[in-house]
């Protein structure tokens, strides 16, 4: 299993708003783009995905920039994964209306596939935001 990019960039950017706990600390889309080496165009929309669904607050004005809405330690990271990821099917045979696979009806690895998923999206139900910083 891959994670997209965006679902990496919108990770990256929480943690980068996580690491200073100053609550009242503004960061700009362009600080993180800078600090990660990464599209400044891809930054936003993911700052924007990020505040549509209430992870970050934006400020708008000349002083503006984004900061963490939630503490850490209550942005679950199995809920946050799964807002992001727009497509879990590993497989084509997960999604029966594109499958196109001559075996489905016998095979034995789909099963298989749909408890690894499971055991991933479990794994990441354990843990927050707060246990990715150091």
């Amino acid at each position: 299993m891959k994670i997209n990019n965006f679902t990496d960039y919108a990770l990256r950017t929480l943690m980068f708003l996580a690491t200073d706990n100053q609550e009242t600390k503004l960061y700009t889309s362009k600080e993180i783009a800078d600090y990660y080496g990464i599209s400044y165009n891809h930054i936003g929309k993911i700052v924007h995905k990020l505040s549509t669904s209430g992870y970050i607050e934006s400020i708008k004005g000349k002083n503006g920039g984004i900061r963490l809405k939630k503490h850490p330690s209550k942005i679950n990271l199995k809920t946050l994964f799964l807002s992001l990821e727009s497509d879990l099917n590993i497989v084509e045979c997960f999604n029966p209306k594109n499958s196109q696979c001559r075996i489905s009806k016998g095979c034995g690895l789909k099963p298989i596939l749909k408890e690894s998923l499971l055991a991933f999206t479990n794994t990441l139900n354990q843990y927050t935001l707060q246990d990715t910083l150091y």
